[in-house]
C-alpha cells in the first residue's frame, strides 16, 4: 500500500503537471545566436541573400517561390529567426535552419529532407541516433539543448548543465564521490566528472565530442571526463536516452550524449565570469573566435575556469557528527590529543597539554576522545583548468575537408578526510614521554591523529587530455563518402601527501631522544619539525589512455519509393585502445620509497562494421484522417574485439504521424558494453587466493571454512542489454503553442559485471543469492592446488584439509537489472513583441529498478533507495528571450527515498531548488555597447541545503547523499559577453 500510494502521488504531481503547464527546464530548440542585421526593403530573393551573407550561410529557394515578392527592412542586434521572421513577414514563407543552409518554403509546403537536391547537398546534418544525413531517427526522442538554453541556465561548467537532466543520476564518477565504490566512482583518480544516465553506471553512456568518441578518463579509461570540455564553446548537445550499440558500439546502452562545437561565432567574442558563494568563489573567462565564408568556416575557442575549494567546515552536513540532524555520532577514536589503550580499558589525554610532562593521574579514565575525520578537510577540491577546442571546415568543389582538436589541462588540490593519519600505534617503554596508565611497563596503544603534527591528508594531481579528428567528404551526386581518423590521449597524474609513514613512525616512537623522539601524547605541538619531516610520506600514482581510430561511411539514397527515396548509411570502423598503470611510488609503509613494481597494460583493438536503412513508407501527414507520414529505420552494428570476441546488435525504429505534428514512435534493439581493462586484469596484483572461517548458521560451530576466489574471470564477456521505447510527440517545433513528448522506455540489462566479494561475510548467511558461485564439497586435489599457487595468501589458520566449500568471488558476469519509467517534456511556446518566451517542465519517472545479483538469486526493487536513482526528478521552467531584458527561471526536485543501509531503514526527505537569471543585451548596432550582453545568475536561489541522511562514504559517514545531491549551495554570479 506504500508504494502504490506513492505512485498515486506522483502520477497526481505529473498530471497536474500536464494541465497546467506550469514548471520550467531545458529548452530543445536549436538556435543561431544573434548578429547585428542591416537589410533594407527591397527584392525579397535580393533580402535574402543578404542576410544569408551576413549570417555566414547558404540559401537555399525555389525561384517560383520568391519571385515578385518584397522583403520588409531588417535592422538590429537578433538571431537568425527573428531576422528571417521579419524579413519573411507578409510574404506567406517560412524558413528552416538546417547546419549551414537556410531553405525556404512556402508555408503550407511540409519540409521534405529530398526536397531539392541542392538543399541535400547542402546540408550535413546528421541527428545523433542516425547516420543518415538530414532527418532524426524513426521511433527516436532527441533532446537538443542548443545554445540559448545553455546561457538561459547560468551554469559555469558542462558537468553543471548535463548533470541538472532528470534523466541522469550523479553516482559514478565525480567530484563528490571519488571515495564511494559504486560505479567505478573509486576509479576517478583525478576528481573529473560523467554523466550517468538512468544510473546504469557512466561506463554504459557514450560521450562523443561532434560525433566522434574523446579520451577516455580514470583508472583504466572508464568514463569520459566532461570537465574537460569547454562550455562556452559548446554549440549544442544532444541527448538519445535509448541504447544505440546497433550504431556506435560499446557504452551505448542507458543512451548517448552528442556534444557539438558551435559553429555561429562571427569575428571575436570574448566573456568574464565571477561567481561567488559561502566558502568559494569561481572565476572564467573564455575567448572565441570565429569566421564564416561561402565554403567553409572555422572556430577556435579558449576557456580558463578556477573555483576555490570548498571546506567542510562551511557545510555542516559535511561531518560525521550529525547529532544535530538527529542521526547520531560516528566521530572516529582517533584524535589530538588521543586515546590511551590499556588492559581493555580507555584513559583519554587531557587537552591543553604538550604530552611532554603528562602524568597517569592527569588521565581521563573511561573517557575515549573522538574527532571528526572531516576536521579540516574539503567538500570539494580546488579546481583550475585551460581547455581550448577549435574546428574548420573547407570545401573544393565536391570535396569536404573538415577537422577538429580539443585540449583540456585541468588541476585539482583537495584535503582528504583523514585515512592514513587516524591510527592506533604503538608507543615502546623507550620512549622519552611514554606513560603507562596500568602500570605494567609494557608497550601501550594510543589512538591517535596527526592532523595538527602534518596537517590535513591532501591530494593533487593533473587531467590532461587531447583530442584530435580530422578528414574528407566526397560527394558524388546524391551520395557521400566519408573518411577520418581520430587521435586522443588523456593522462591523469595524482600525489597524495601529508601522509604518515608507519615504518618511519614506528623508529621515530622507539628513539630515546626526547629532542627528536615521536610525541603522541599531547596536542601535536611539540613534535620536532624534522621528526615530522621524516615521517611524512606520500603516493604518487598515474596512467594515460590512447585511442587511435579511422572510419571509412559513405550514405545516400538507395531507391526510391513512392514516398520518398530509400536511404542507406553504411560503414566500416577500427580503433585501438591502450591503458598503461604508470609505476607508482609508495612512501607510507617502508623506510624508503617504494617504486611499485607494476607497469600495468590493457590494450586492445575493435573492428567493426554497421549498416542503417532509413525508409518512408508512406507520404506525408495532412489535416484530416489519413495514413499519415509513416518512417521505418533498421540498424545493425558487428564489432569483433580483440580482448574477449564479437558482438552483433540490431536496432529498429518507427515513426508514424497521424495527423500533423503528432508523432507516435517506437524502437526496439540491443545494446552492450564491453569489459574495461580493469575488469580483464589477470596479473599476479588482480589475483588473490585464501581460506576464511565465514559466518554459516547451518554448518557445525556456526562457520564453514571455505577457501575464497579473488580475481577476474578469465572469460569475462560483455554486459548485454535489451531496450523498447513508445512514445508520442506533439508540436515538437519551434512554433507558440502547447507541446508535449512522452516516453515509455524499458531496459533488461543482463551479464552485468559485479564483484561478489565486498560480500565475504554474509555468502553462507544468504546463500540463496550467491548459491551459483558456491561450491560445495569439493574435490581435495583442487583445494591443494589453490593452497600450493603462489596467488594463495596465508590470511587465517584455516588449512586445506578444513575447507568444506570453495567460493567464486571473482569479477565476472553475475548480475541482470531491469528498468521501466517515462520520460516526459510538457510546455507553451508564445511569442510576446516577436520574442520566444516558453513555459514548461521535463522529468523523469523512474517506475521500477529491479535487481538479482545472480541468476537464482531473489529479486529486489532498487528504484528510491539509496545509492540508487530517485524514482522521480523534474526539472520546471520559464523563460523569456526578449531584448533589451530576458529572464530564466528553473526549479529542480528530486523526489524522497529511503536510506535502506541502516536499520531500520530512515526516509529521506525530497530536495528542491531554484536557479534564476535575468539578462540584458544591447540594442546598440555601434559604438562600445554594441554587442555586449550581461547575465546575472543564482544557483540555489534560496540555498537549500540537501537533506540530511547518514551516508556511508567508504569508511567514513556524512550527513548527505554525495550521488542525489551536491554541497555548492547559493551561487550568485555575473556574466558580460562582448561580439566585437
Amino acid at each position: 500500500m506504500v508504494r502504490v500510494g506513492a505512485h498515486v502521488r506522483r502520477a497526481a504531481l505529473v498530471g497536474a503537471a500536464i494541465s497546467a503547464f506550469c514548471l520550467s527546464g531545458v529548452a530543445a530548440a536549436q538556435s543561431i545566436a544573434a548578429n547585428d542585421y542591416h537589410i533594407a526593403a527591397q527584392d525579397l530573393g535580393q533580402a535574402l541573400s543578404a542576410l544569408a551573407r551576413q549570417a555566414g550561410l547558404q540559401l537555399v529557394a525555389d525561384g517560383d517561390l520568391i519571385q515578385g515578392k518584397r522583403s520588409t527592412a531588417v535592422t538590429g542586434h537578433l538571431s537568425l529567426e527573428e531576422a528571417l521572421e521579419q524579413v519573411l513577414d507578409r510574404t506567406g514563407l517560412t524558413a528552416t535552419i538546417s547546419d549551414n543552409t537556410i531553405v525556404i518554403r512556402g508555408r503550407s509546403e511540409p519540409p521534405r529532407d529530398e526536397r531539392t537536391h541542392a538543399a541535400e547537398s547542402s546540408s550535413d546534418v546528421v541527428v545523433t541516433g542516425s547516420r543518415i544525413r538530414g532527418r532524426a531517427p524513426a521511433g527516436a526522442a532527441v533532446t537538443a539543448i542548443d545554445r540559448t538554453a545553455i546561457e538561459q541556465t547560468g551554469y559555469a561548467t558542462t558537468q553543471q548543465l548535463l548533470q541538472a537532466l532528470p534523466q541522469n543520476f550523479g553516482g559514478g564518477p565525480n567530484e563528490t564521490t571519488a571515495a564511494t565504490a559504486r560505479g567505478n566512482a573509486d576509479f576517478n583518480s583525478a576528481y573529473g566528472s560523467g554523466i550517468n544516465l538512468r544510473g546504469l553506471g557512466a561506463s554504459s553512456t557514450l560521450v562523443l565530442l561532434n560525433g566522434e568518441r574523446p579520451p577516455m578518463a580514470g583508472l583504466a579509461g572508464v568514463f569520459t571526463d566532461l570537465s574537460l570540455i569547454p562550455l562556452s564553446a559548446i554549440g549544442r548537445i544532444e541527448v538519445l536516452p535509448d541504447g544505440a550499440s546497433a550504431l556506435y558500439g560499446s557504452d551505448a546502452v542507458a543512451g548517448v550524449v552528442n556534444i557539438v562545437p558551435r559553429s555561429d561565432v562571427e569575428g571575436l567574442e570574448t566573456s568574464g565570469r565571477i561567481g561567488l558563494a559561502d566558502g568559494f568563489t569561481e572565476r572564467q573567462a573564455s575567448a572565441l573566435a570565429g569566421h564564416r565564408w561561402s565554403t567553409g568556416n572555422f572556430l577556435i575557442g579558449y576557456e580558463f575556469y578556477q573555483r576555490g575549494a570548498l571546506a567542510a567546515a562551511d557545510r555542516p552536513y559535511v561531518s560525521e557528527d550529525l547529532r544535530r540532524y538527529g542521526l547520531g555520532d560516528f566521530r572516529s577514536g582517533a584524535a589530538v590529543p588521543g586515546t590511551i589503550v590499556g588492559g581493555g580499558q580507555f584513559f583519554g589525554i587531557p587537552a591543553g597539554q604538550d604530552g611532554r610532562a603528562l602524568a597517569v593521574s592527569a588521565l581521563l579514565p573511561g573517557q575515549r576522545n573522538v574527532q571528526d575525520r572531516y576536521l579540516d578537510a574539503d567538500a570539494l577540491p580546488m579546481q583550475r583548468r585551460h581547455a581550448v577546442l577549435a574546428t574548420a571546415r573547407q570545401t573544393i568543389g565536391n570535396v569536404e575537408l573538415y577537422g577538429q582538436a580539443l585540449f583540456g589541462d585541468r588541476q585539482f588540490d583537495v584535503a582528504k578526510p583523514a585515512l592514513y593519519n587516524s591510527k592506533t600505534v604503538v608507543v615502546p617503554v623507550t620512549n622519552p614521554f611514554y606513560v603507562d596508565p596500568i602500570g605494567t611497563h609494557q608497550p601501550v596503544q594510543v589512538q591517535y591523529s596527526f592532523l595538527n603534527d602534518l596537517g590535513p591528508e591532501r591530494m593533487r594531481g593533473e587531467a590532461r587530455a587531447i583530442g584530435l579528428s580530422g578528414g574528407g567528404k566526397l560527394s558524388i551526386g546524391r551520395w557521400q563518402i566519408d573518411a577520418h581518423g581520430t587521435f586522443g590521449t588523456e593522462r591523469d597524474s595524482t600525489t597524495s601527501y601529508n601522509l604518515v609513514n608507519s615504518a618511519r613512525m614506528t623508529a621515530a616512537l622507539a628513539d630515546t631522544n626526547p629532542a627528536t623522539a615521536l610525541n603522541v601524547f599531547g596536542n601535536g605541538s611539540a613534535n620536532n619539525p624534522a621528526t615530522l619531516a621524516t615521517i611524512r610520506g606520500s603516493i604518487r600514482a598515474g596512467g594515460h589512455y590512447r585511442l587511435w581510430g579511422g572510419q571509412l561511411r559513405a550514405e545516400g539514397p538507395l531507391l526510391a519509393l513512392p514516398a520518398g527515396d530509400l536511404r542507406l548509411a553504411t560503414g566500416v570502423e577500427h580503433r585501438d585502445e591502450l591503458y598503461v598503470f604508470d609505476k607508482g611510488v609508495l612512501d607510507t609503509a617502508t623506510l624508503t620509497p617504494t617504486v611499485l613494481s607494476t607497469n600495468w597494460t590493457g590494450r586492445r583493438n575493435v573492428t567493426a562494421g554497421y549498416v542503417e536503412l532509413a525508409a518512408p513508407l508512406s507520404g506525408a501527414a495532412d489535416e484530416g484522417l489519413g495514413v499519415g507520414r509513416l518512417d521505418l529505420s533498421i540498424a545493425a552494428r558487428g564489432e569483433h574485439y580483440s580482448d574477449f570476441g564479437n558482438t552483433f546488435n540490431p536496432k529498429v525504429g518507427l515513426s508514424w504521424e497521424p495527423f500533423r505534428r503528432v508523432v507516435l514512435r517506437g524502437s526496439w534493439g540491443t545494446s552492450f558494453r564491453a569489459p574495461n581493462f580493469q575488469d580483464l586484469r589477470q596479473d599476479p596484483n588482480a589475483i588473490l587466493y585464501f581460506a576464511y572461517p565465514v559466518p554459516d548458521p547451518t554448518a557445525p560451530g556456526g562457520v564453514t571454512r571455505a577457501l575464497i576466489i579473488r580475481g577476474n574471470d578469465p572469460n569475462l564477456g560483455p554486459e548485454k542489454a535489451t531496450s523498447w521505447t513508445l512514445g508520442f510527440d506533439v508540436n515538437m517545433t519551434d512554433t507558440p503553442g502547447p507541446f508535449a513528448r512522452l516516453t515509455w522506455f524499458g531496459i533488461d540489462y543482463r551479464d552485468r559485471i559485479a564483484s561478489p566479494a565486498s560480500a565475504l561475510l554474509t555468502f553462507f548467511t544468504d546463500r540463496a543469492i550467491y548459491a551459483p558461485i558456491i561450491t560445495d564439497k569439493p574435490d581435495p586435489a583442487v583445494v591443494a592446488g589453490y593452497f600450493a599457487s603462489p596467488y594463495f595468501q596465508l590470511l587465517s589458520a584455516v588449512t586445506a584439509g578444513q575447507v568444506t566449500a570453495i567460493v567464486d568471488a571473482r569479477t565476472q558476469n553475475l548480475a541482470r537489472q531491469t528498468q521501466r519509467g517515462i520520460d516526459f517534456d510538457l510546455g507553451y511556446r508564445f511569442d510576446v513583441n516577436g520574442h520566444h518566451g516558453e513555459i514548461g517542465m521535463s522529468g523523469s519517472w523512474l517506475l521500477s529498478f529491479r535487481q538479482q545479483l545472480t541468476a537464482t538469486a531473489p529479486t529486489i526493487n532498487l528504484v528510491g533507495t539509496i545509492g540508487n536513482p530517485p524514482d522521480l526528478r523534474l526539472r520546471g521552467r520559464m523563460s523569456y528571450g526578449g531584448a533589451p531584458l530576458g529572464a530564466a527561471l528553473f526549479v529542480n526536485y528530486i523526489d524522497g527515498y529511503r536510506n535502506n543501509t541502516v536499520t531500520p531503514s530512515q526516509p529521506v526527505a525530497s530536495w528542491t531548488t531554484v536557479d534564476f537569471q535575468l539578462s540584458w543585451r544591447s540594442r546598440r548596432t555601434d559604438g562600445p555597447l554594441s554587442g555586449l550582453s550581461i547575465g546575472l545568475n543564482a544557483t540555489n536561489l534560496f540555498n537549500q541545503a540537501p537533506p540530511p541522511v547518514r551516508y556511508a562514504v567508504g569508511t567514513n559517514t556524512i550527513g548527505y547523499d554525495v550521488e542525489n545531491a551536491n554541497p555548492l549551495g547559493q551561487i550568485f554570479s555575473i556574466e558580460v559577453t562582448k561580439r566585437w
